[in-house]
């Protein structure tokens, strides 16, 4: 039972955070980053296939985002706005050096060392930082995470589901610690309890300081086949795929359980969610329902993807939040909850949103368009309830850029989630309004075959090697 003194701090820390947006002391940060899990693939999402209990308890106690988006359907730049704050396209990492979406091993390619990370500004207001897990922005020594902010790194620094290029077989998938290969040719199904070992044992070094903790799965569909350790393997009713996200739900109590024990509750701001949704399997192994579509594109099943935060006594417990936010948003809104300053150039996309963590409407966000990308083409933009696929004469289809004419289509994402009801002949003066946040994002971001005047390059490295013991 919590003292009176204890009650008393607890209320001012209340009080200040929710008339300042910051907390009395800065709350320590957990992300925790799932790759591919679908929309739909948790209890607290509508799962009736997968035993999700931690995170359903993580919905109970805290908010639960019904429209959070991700920058794009896939990996590398899903993950490039979550470091940077940008859409991928304005820091280059859009489209790879390689044949496919994503990065893949040996790349040229990487998030520049200039680019101001959501590591290094956590770091320069004195937070000790970790990256544990799938890095996946270039697999160089000098774009690994330990130079861009963070303190500590555990992780594979790539996916391993690409097929090779030109028949040639990948290096083993290595485990690296700081910038060096622990092991070459890991052991997947142990990935997830390793990680979460791990997590556990920085949460506990490092309780006496603010901390940021990035716990980034390779898990459920990192990989073609789900893994899970043994005590996992059979236990779901989804096969692989479900084993997979169940063990990811104990990590999720196992951090929990340590944030309970060592009384960091309260001082611990939780944030979980997927880097894009589930991808399309034959047979389906994940689900975005109700959502339309599948990873790897710009429907909402590929870019609209679960996320729920929890800080007791900061963040409301067991409310939703209909409010459209993005991953590009968690860079401005950790820095403001850390008191840290975020450079002022260049610019980034991404809006503080401690208000809507808070239970509050931010009305600035219901005119803010969100702009969905699939590699260098826009394809789609979203302004309040209305979602617009552009109509377009060379619609790229495939990494391949296979395109085709499509005409077009307009929805109402809220009274058609599944967006079943296109109504683009009906509503021309929507489609005019939204064409012009689409065109001034092509003169900012850029678009297929056009750059933008707001864009950055990419890290190139002339000489890339394979990471090696």
């Amino acid at each position: 039972m919590k003292r009176p003194l204890q009650y008393l701090v607890l209320l001012v820390g209340v009080v200040l955070f929710a008339t300042t947006g910051r907390a009395e002391t800065p709350p320590n940060i957990i992300l925790i980053l799932c790759d591919n899990l679908g929309y739909g693939d948790v209890g607290c999402y509508g799962s009736k296939l997968h035993r999700t209990p931690h995170v359903d308890r993580l919905a109970r106690e805290g908010l639960r985002f019904t429209d959070f988006y991700v920058s794009s359907g896939v990996c590398t730049p899903s993950r490039a706005s979550l470091m940077t704050g940008c859409y991928p396209r304005r820091v280059g990492l859009h489209r790879p050096d390689n044949p496919g979406l994503v990065l893949q091993p040996v790349s040229h390619m990487g998030l520049h060392p200039d680019e101001v990370t959501i590591a290094e500004v956590l770091k320069s207001a004195g937070y000790a930082t970790s990256l544990i897990g799938k890095w996946h922005l270039g697999d160089q020594p000098t774009l690994l995470p330990t130079r861009q902010g963070f303190d500590e790194y555990l992780g594979i620094p790539y996916s391993d589901d690409m097929t090779p290029r030109e028949g040639k077989p990948w290096p083993p998938l290595p485990l690296v610690q700081g910038e060096k290969v622990l092991e070459s040719g890991v052991d997947r199904d142990f990935l997830t309890q390793r990680y979460t070992e791990a997590a556990v044992d920085f949460i506990t070094r490092h309780q006496e300081q603010p901390f940021f903790l990035f716990l980034s799965h390779a898990m459920p569909g990192s990989t073609r086949t789900p893994y899970a350790r043994p005590e996992f393997q059979g236990r779901s009713k989804n096969g692989k795929w479900g084993d997979s996200v169940e063990e990811i739900d104990w990590s999720t109590g196992q951090l929990l359980d340590c944030l309970h024990s060592l009384q960091l509750e309260q001082r611990t701001l939780v944030l979980w969610m997927s880097d894009n949704g589930a991808p399309r399997r034959d047979p389906p192994q994940g689900t975005n329902a109700p959502l339309k579509g599948w990873g790897y594109d710009v429907s909402e099943g590929a870019m609209r993807v679960p996320c729920i935060a929890r800080w007791p006594g900061h963040v409301p417990a067991d409310e939703t939040s209909g409010q459209v936010c993005t991953s590009m948003d968690l860079y401005p809104t950790f820095a403001a909850l850390a008191g840290a300053k975020v450079p002022d150039q260049p610019p980034r996309d991404g809006r503080n949103i401690t208000a809507v963590l808070q239970g509050k409407t931010q009305e600035e966000l219901r005119e803010r368009p969100v702009y969905y990308y699939f590699g260098e083409q826009l394809q789609a933009v979203r302004l309040g309830d209305w979602k617009l696929y552009l109509p377009l004469q060379e619609r790229v289809q495939n990494a391949r850029g296979t395109t085709q004419t499509f005409a077009g289509a307009l929805y109402n994402l809220r009274t058609d989630v599944a967006e079943e009801e296109n109504v683009l002949d009906e509503h021309p003066d929507v489609v005019i309004q939204i064409t012009k946040h689409a065109d001034a994002a092509r003169g900012d971001l850029g678009d297929w075959n056009r750059p933008g005047r707001g864009q950055r390059e990419a890290a190139f490295i002339e000489q890339p090697v394979p990471l090696l013991p």
